[in-house]
């Protein structure tokens, strides 16, 4: 019988020999590579933790003790180490989901899957627990180097190095990368501790020598203790974190377990906050991830796991097209330059850098530094292209209104994976981008329908001086192209039944100006006459937009994002303020979080389909 089958809970992770871990470590490799290979899923970051999770279920007794996963990608040898073995359904509709979860389990404690959060949640818990008198339970973030380059992070460091009795353990997950190789000054601080090992090793050379020749080896080892800061600072400068008042452990080897486990009880048992340094490797013991020096198989869809092959070619993605987009763009503006939060290859930006290295800035997780440097750029009289995925341009509102919007700022603002993502869940769902921009004084936003509408916008934006602009898409393949039939003014008409009054204005964003067209030939077939529209540039609302709407009888609007707050929200306040008295009907994603599943199963739930938008305007209609 297999180890991993007998493993119900972190019980019997502790009751297993340490001779037998070896074995158990490869058979959860062995698993997963098997598992997420048939289902897609963050691969590379778990094979890169497999012992240092083993290590912290043996060490800390989950869930009287808590364990903080920042992003939480890297949950999935937690997941099995707490008897979650059915991965058969990783990511989908009813099955698990890829990030810790607590409808799931009681050793899962932060759902959100954005980085850089687990010291604030870890601070805050084991306050509550120290104020409760519960200073036997302990309390455990880990995080990657990559997360330990967002602003947050440091925040929390900094609160939490003040605490001098704090029963708080944090564990660096050092691999070098995000999802991309880790770039900074961090990343240089921390390749510097990798690099000079020479303080532990001289310990445990006098340790060794101390057994087989006691005179010398007591003389190594107490000069070594003796020499303290200063030995320690001149072979391993890991002053920064003790300066701040932080134990420092490190750097161990994270995948031998005997030595995680040993400095993790020391931290344990020290009793304030301890920084535990863990080097891994990204995607461990599958060589076709090593090899791939771009993220080392970060996140996967299906593949063949001989050849980490996808199983399915999924063509052109609307990433791809804004790459191209950008490079023409580009070729035209040497003033064109762009930002990525740690994300260079997954919003498009891998040939622009190859293009132009110098006009490329990758700043890591910190997307509040991102966009308020953007407004410095601007003002040095460049033109900065912010690349984010939309769910993290929540991160980052203050900035865009208060440092672009306020001082009038020319910053483009391109959101990768835009309204509803699926797999990835609720916190990955770009569904709030357009209510927030939404409430900016000055800014523009356009949702393109397909390919040729996203390199007209880019082209449009690039050439705004003096107002942020925002570009949405999804992480769907772009639908098919969908010519206007004629253009008022600056809104393309899709279709209509021929100039002159309507039952109907449909105005359909984005993705959805598809959806919208279909709607339109099902009701059209009911009897009823409408016009569907794409305004282009959804924001402001455009008066060419509220002039067709006075030959309607109705507007409806459909908009991947949510419904409160959203464009359509916009576009009836448009109308009421124009006197335009005509019914809204607004048609979005509702106002909670959404679970994970297919992009079309969701779309399904919420009645974003084209059957269901129909059936609910003709009901309306009556």
């Amino acid at each position: 019988m297999a180890l991993l089958d007998r493993i119900d809970g972190p019980d019997d992770v502790r009751s297993l020999p340490p001779e037998a871990l070896p074995r158990l470590a490869g058979e959860i490799r062995e698993f997963l590579i098997e598992s997420v290979s048939r289902t897609g899923g963050h691969l590379g970051p778990n094979l890169g933790v497999v012992e240092l999770t083993i290590a912290l279920h043996r060490v800390f007794a989950s869930p009287r003790d808590t364990i903080v996963f920042d992003t939480g990608h890297q949950s999935y040898v937690h997941k099995l180490l707490t008897g979650r073995r059915d991965f058969g359904r990783l990511r989908q509709r009813g099955g698990l989901s890829g990030y810790p979860s607590r409808g799931e389990s009681e050793h899962d404690v932060v759902e959100n899957s954005h980085a850089s959060t687990s010291l604030s949640w870890a601070d805050g818990i084991a306050k509550a627990r120290r104020l409760a008198g519960e200073r036997d339970r302990h309390t455990v973030a880990v995080i990657g180097d990559g997360a330990l380059t967002g602003g947050m992070a440091w925040e929390a460091l900094n609160n939490i190095a003040a605490e001098k009795d704090l029963p708080l353990v944090i564990v660096v997950n050092d691999n070098e990368r995000s999802y991309a190789p880790t770039t900074g000054g961090l990343a240089d601080y921390l390749a510097t501790l990798r690099t000079t090992q020479g303080y532990e090793a001289f310990l445990t050379w006098g340790k060794n020598a101390l057994s087989r020749t006691p005179v010398i080896g007591n003389a190594v080892y107490g000069a070594a203790h003796g020499m303290k800061k200063g030995l320690k600072d001149m072979v391993a400068p890991q002053g920064m974190f003790e300066d701040l008042g932080l134990k420092y452990l490190g750097p161990i080897d994270g995948h031998d377990t005997a030595a995680v486990e040993a400095t993790l009880r020391r931290a344990r048992d020290f009793g304030r906050p301890v920084l535990v340094h863990v080097l891994t490797k990204k995607g461990k013991g599958y060589d076709l991830a090593r090899r791939d020096e771009a993220d080392q198989f970060h996140a996967v869809d299906k593949i063949n796991p001989e050849t980490g092959l996808p199983l399915q070619v999924k063509g052109r993605i609307w990433t791809d097209e804004f790459s191209d987009a950008l490079m023409r763009v580009a070729a035209d503006r040497d003033d064109l330059v762009a930002i990525t939060a740690a994300m260079l290859i997954p919003v498009g930006l891998r040939e622009f850098a190859e293009r132009h290295p110098d006009r490329v800035f990758d700043v890591g997780i910190a997307e509040q530094h991102a966009v308020t440097m953007a407004a410095g750029l601007a003002y040095g009289g460049l033109h900065p292209v912010v690349c984010v995925y939309a769910t993290f341009l929540n991160r980052a509102f203050d900035q865009l209104l208060m440092d672009c919007a306020l001082h009038r700022a020319g910053v483009t603002f391109v959101l990768d994976r835009a309204g509803v993502t699926g797999t990835d869940g609720a916190s990955h769902n770009g569904m709030w981008d357009m209510t927030l921009t939404g409430m900016v004084p000055g800014l523009h936003l356009c949702a393109p329908r397909d390919a040729e509408a996203l390199g007209r916008a880019l082209a449009e934006a690039v050439d705004v001086p003096d107002a942020p602009t925002v570009i949405r898409f999804s992480k769907q393949n772009p639908p098919a192209p969908l010519p206007a039939v004629r253009r008022s003014g600056s809104v393309d008409v899709l279709a209509e039944p021929g100039e002159g009054d309507v039952d109907l204005l449909l105005v359909g964003l984005g993705e959805l100006a598809t959806t919208a067209v279909s709607v339109a030939e099902k009701l059209t077939a009911q009897g009823r006459s409408v016009r569907v529209v794409d305004p282009h540039w959804c924001l402001p609302v455009s008066a060419d937009l509220v002039d067709l709407a006075r030959s309607a009888g109705a507007v409806a609007v459909l908009e991947d994002n949510l419904v409160v707050g959203g464009v359509g929200s916009q576009v009836a306040l448009a109308l009421h303020e124009a006197r335009v008295e005509v019914p809204v009907h607004l048609h979005g994603i509702p106002k909670r979080f959404l679970d994970h599943g297919s992009r079309g199963e969701v779309l399904e739930e919420i009645g974003l389909t084209p059957d269901a938008v129909a059936d609910a305007l003709d009901a309306r209609l009556r």
